[in-house]
């Protein structure tokens, strides 16, 4: 005879419990896994949006700064163009403008890093096409320097300025009509800028003169010469030696007496005497 051995239903009840037990706890083992792991991510992602929105803080600040530094830049433009008066100003334009303001417009503290990227894009052309048209300028301001008596004709010091001066051979005063350099007998005079010859030789009280037309009623004088380097008509270039320093001429010691002569009148030197 066979007998059959069943499990008691208590038996069975206990097992399948813990059989869902375990169940729940593989799921529950796998969500914290996944949540855990959802968490480190996040707080990486936090941390990267931190960083850029410092980033992108850091870029507006820049781009604020450097749209101030190029509006003094604007203030620099305006007065190294003002002695050329306005007709030549790059973008000049009649002032008389309006409209009402668009009241959608975003404070300047607000504005997104592409709107300031464009206000800052928009300056640098504007500033460009202002430097691009005074290199222009400069270049054709250039030419014309170039040809002015500009550069000193011998290093020294001035013994008598332009002007009303007591006379060296009198109680009196009388008018100075330039300037009296301090030169060792014998020292090279050199051409501040390039133009023809009009007189070498002896001339009025100066003694020993070179004068040197330079164009645009302006001719420059070296007197009191020990010797003279060019020859009436020649055409010289800035630099040449005209002649060499001496004491020939009204004169109470070696020096050089240089002048400069504006459609014939005598001016101060000084005025033009930059390098």
């Amino acid at each position: 005879m066979v007998r059959f051995n069943f499990p008691r239903p208590a038996a069975l009840v206990a097992f399948a419990s813990v059989a869902v037990a375990i169940s729940v706890f593989g799921a529950l083992l796998g969500d914290w896994v996944q949540l855990r792991k959802l968490t480190v991510e996040a707080r990486t992602f936090k941390q990267q949006i931190a960083d850029q929105h410092a980033t992108i803080d850091s870029f507006n600040r820049r781009v604020i700064e450097l749209r101030t530094e190029m509006a003094g830049w604007r203030d620099l433009h305006a007065r190294i163009w003002e002695p050329f008066g306005p007709e030549l100003q790059p973008g000049n334009r009649d002032k008389g403008i309006g409209g009402g303001s668009d009241k959608t417009e975003r404070p300047a503290d607000r504005l997104s890093a592409r709107d300031e990227l464009e206000r800052l894009a928009d300056n640098v052309k504007e500033q460009g096409d202002s430097l691009r048209a005074l290199d222009r300028l400069m270049a054709r301001a250039g030419k014309a320097l170039a040809a002015l008596p500009s550069r000193w004709p011998i290093r020294g010091g001035v013994n008598s300025e332009f002007g009303m001066r007591q006379s060296p051979w009198s109680s009196g005063t009388e008018f100075h009509s330039g300037l009296d350099i301090r030169a060792q007998h014998g020292t090279p005079v050199r051409a501040p800028a390039g133009g023809i010859v009009n007189v070498a030789g002896t001339y009025q009280e100066y003694g020993i003169t070179v004068i040197v037309d330079h164009g645009q009623d302006i001719k420059s004088v070296y007197g009191h010469l020990s010797k003279t380097n060019v020859k009436v008509g020649e055409r010289i270039e800035r630099g040449a030696v005209l002649g060499w320093s001496g004491n020939t001429g009204r004169s109470t010691g070696a020096h050089l007496h240089f002048e400069i002569l504006v459609k014939g009148h005598a001016v101060n030197p000084r005025a033009y005497l930059w390098d």
